[in-house]
Protein backbone atom coordinates (compact mmCIF):
# COMPACT_ATOMS: atom_id res chain seq x y z
CA UNK A 1 0.00 0.00 0.00
CA UNK A 2 0.82 3.80 -0.66
CA UNK A 3 0.09 7.37 0.53
CA UNK A 4 1.18 9.76 -1.45
CA UNK A 5 4.56 8.35 -2.81
CA UNK A 6 5.17 7.11 0.69
CA UNK A 7 4.92 3.22 1.62
CA UNK A 8 3.06 2.13 4.39
CA UNK A 9 3.43 -0.85 5.86
CA UNK A 10 0.66 -3.69 6.17
CA UNK A 11 0.86 -4.41 9.47
CA UNK A 12 1.29 -1.48 12.92
CA UNK A 13 4.56 -2.41 13.67
CA UNK A 14 7.41 -4.31 12.62
CA UNK A 15 6.61 -7.74 14.37
CA UNK A 16 10.57 -9.00 14.44
CA UNK A 17 11.35 -6.04 16.05
CA UNK A 18 8.59 -6.89 18.33
CA UNK A 19 9.51 -10.00 18.79
CA UNK A 20 13.56 -8.92 19.32
CA UNK A 21 12.63 -6.20 22.05
CA UNK A 22 10.48 -9.33 23.66
CA UNK A 23 13.94 -11.46 23.73
CA UNK A 24 15.66 -8.56 25.21
CA UNK A 25 12.75 -8.21 28.23
CA UNK A 26 12.60 -11.76 28.55
CA UNK A 27 12.19 -12.45 32.51
CA UNK A 28 11.81 -9.57 33.24
CA UNK A 29 8.38 -9.28 36.39
CA UNK A 30 5.24 -7.66 35.68
CA UNK A 31 6.14 -7.59 31.80
CA UNK A 32 3.18 -6.22 29.59
CA UNK A 33 2.52 -5.30 26.42
CA UNK A 34 -0.14 -3.27 24.76
CA UNK A 35 -0.93 -1.40 21.41
CA UNK A 36 -0.31 2.04 21.78
CA UNK A 37 0.76 4.90 19.72
CA UNK A 38 -0.05 2.59 16.88
CA UNK A 39 2.52 0.32 17.52
CA UNK A 40 3.25 -1.86 20.20
CA UNK A 41 4.47 -0.75 23.77
CA UNK A 42 5.94 -2.77 26.16
CA UNK A 43 5.35 -2.24 29.75
CA UNK A 44 6.93 -2.69 33.37
CA UNK A 45 4.78 -2.16 35.94
CA UNK A 46 2.32 -0.54 33.74
CA UNK A 47 4.48 1.95 32.36
CA UNK A 48 5.89 2.26 28.75
CA UNK A 49 9.36 1.12 28.95
CA UNK A 50 9.90 0.92 25.04
CA UNK A 51 6.86 0.85 22.14
CA UNK A 52 7.85 -1.19 18.23
CA UNK A 53 6.61 2.18 15.81
CA UNK A 54 4.24 1.74 13.54
CA UNK A 55 6.57 4.17 11.56
CA UNK A 56 9.28 1.80 11.89
CA UNK A 57 12.18 1.77 14.46
CA UNK A 58 11.00 2.34 18.53
CA UNK A 59 9.92 4.75 21.04
CA UNK A 60 12.27 4.87 23.92
CA UNK A 61 10.80 5.82 27.86
CA UNK A 62 13.81 8.47 28.62
CA UNK A 63 14.35 10.46 31.74
CA UNK A 64 13.38 14.10 30.25
CA UNK A 65 16.56 15.00 32.51
CA UNK A 66 19.19 12.74 29.73
CA UNK A 67 17.09 14.27 26.71
CA UNK A 68 19.06 16.76 25.08
CA UNK A 69 22.46 14.45 25.97
CA UNK A 70 20.72 11.50 24.18
CA UNK A 71 19.92 13.98 21.51
CA UNK A 72 23.56 15.09 21.04
CA UNK A 73 25.25 12.19 21.53
CA UNK A 74 22.98 9.37 19.41
CA UNK A 75 21.24 9.15 16.24
CA UNK A 76 18.08 9.26 18.14
CA UNK A 77 15.63 12.30 17.26
CA UNK A 78 12.54 13.85 19.53
CA UNK A 79 9.54 11.94 19.41
CA UNK A 80 6.62 14.57 17.74
CA UNK A 81 3.10 13.26 18.43
CA UNK A 82 0.18 15.37 17.18
CA UNK A 83 2.46 18.19 16.51
CA UNK A 84 3.39 18.30 20.01
CA UNK A 85 7.11 17.36 21.14
CA UNK A 86 6.98 14.23 23.71
CA UNK A 87 9.87 15.52 26.42
CA UNK A 88 10.38 11.87 27.60
CA UNK A 89 10.16 9.73 24.73
CA UNK A 90 12.70 9.77 22.02
CA UNK A 91 12.72 8.16 18.48
CA UNK A 92 15.18 5.54 17.07
CA UNK A 93 15.61 4.47 13.38
CA UNK A 94 15.89 0.80 12.72
CA UNK A 95 19.25 1.36 10.77
CA UNK A 96 20.10 2.36 14.40
CA UNK A 97 18.64 -1.22 15.73
CA UNK A 98 20.24 -3.83 13.64
CA UNK A 99 22.44 -5.08 15.54
CA UNK A 100 21.31 -7.08 19.35
CA UNK A 101 23.75 -4.66 21.01
CA UNK A 102 21.87 -1.62 19.77
CA UNK A 103 18.34 -2.31 20.21
CA UNK A 104 19.30 -4.06 24.00
CA UNK A 105 20.78 -0.16 24.84
CA UNK A 106 17.43 1.50 23.76
CA UNK A 107 15.79 -1.12 25.26
CA UNK A 108 17.72 -0.91 28.26
CA UNK A 109 17.78 3.01 28.65
CA UNK A 110 13.54 2.80 28.50
CA UNK A 111 13.40 -0.55 31.47
CA UNK A 112 15.89 1.34 33.62
CA UNK A 113 13.66 4.71 33.62
CA UNK A 114 10.40 3.10 33.18
CA UNK A 115 11.49 0.76 36.33
CA UNK A 116 12.22 4.27 38.65
CA UNK A 117 8.54 5.71 38.16
CA UNK A 118 5.68 4.27 40.25
CA UNK A 119 4.39 1.11 39.24
CA UNK A 120 0.21 1.74 38.05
Amino acid sequence: MSVVGRSVPAVAYDEDLAERIRDVLLGEPELGEQKMFGGLAFLLGGNMAVCASREGGILVRIDPAEREHLLATTAAFPMVMGGRTMKGFLRVEPDDLRTEEQLAAWVERGRSYARRLPAK
